[in-house]
């Protein structure tokens, strides 16, 4: 899927000097086959998964727990802006970028397994809304929504939300074992 285009940069010459033509290789992580089978355009499936899973954030936002040890100031501020970044993009991918291929959305395989880590978070949730604050429930609380993005992104054949989600999930759970284990 990656392809290799070379580049050529021409410098201008200046009097009788000579500059050396330089070759710049780029990389592009799509072909054109991948411009080709997506369309911009809103998907809207996609914003309701989000909004799915932000739910819960949104009530931690209005309604502190009890025990509310997520409060606290992170101590892995690089890791947090490269996670939000990914975060952005890809929930941009999810709502903006379809591919042309895909069908209606029907309860395949991986639409039930995110279904399913939606329902695990709103546990994890409410586990923490109980008061427990163990790894296993931070755990609870950052895998299975960064799971649920993924599968998604693997059920509308959207590579690049599939890509950026990836990194944001390894962020989240930096974030998550450095800043609450």
């Amino acid at each position: 899927m990656c392809h290799k285009m070379s580049m050529f940069v021409s410098i201008n010459r200046n009097s009788s000097n000579c500059f050396p033509r330089i070759e710049v290789d780029i990389f592009f992580f799509f072909d054109m086959k991948f411009f080709k089978q997506h369309r911009f355009g809103f998907d809207v499936r996609g914003l309701i998964v989000f909004v799915a899973v932000m739910i819960p954030t949104f009530i931690w936002y209005a309604l502190p727990a009890p025990v509310d040890v997520l409060r606290t100031e992170s101590s892995t501020p690089v890791v947090d802006v490269i996670g939000s970044v990914f975060q952005v993009l890809f929930i941009a991918c999810l709502c903006c970028l379809i591919n042309k291929d895909n069908r209606k959305l029907t309860f395949s395989v991986s639409v039930i397994l995110m279904v399913a880590c939606i329902l695990l978070y709103y546990i994890g949730w409410g586990i923490y809304y109980c008061g427990i604050t163990t790894p296993f429930v931070i755990l609870l609380m950052t895998v299975p929504p960064c799971l649920a993005f993924i599968l998604f992104a693997i059920d509308r054949k959207n590579l690049p939300a599939i890509v950026f989600a990836s990194g944001f999930s390894v962020c989240h759970l930096i974030f998550a074992i450095v800043n609450y284990m």
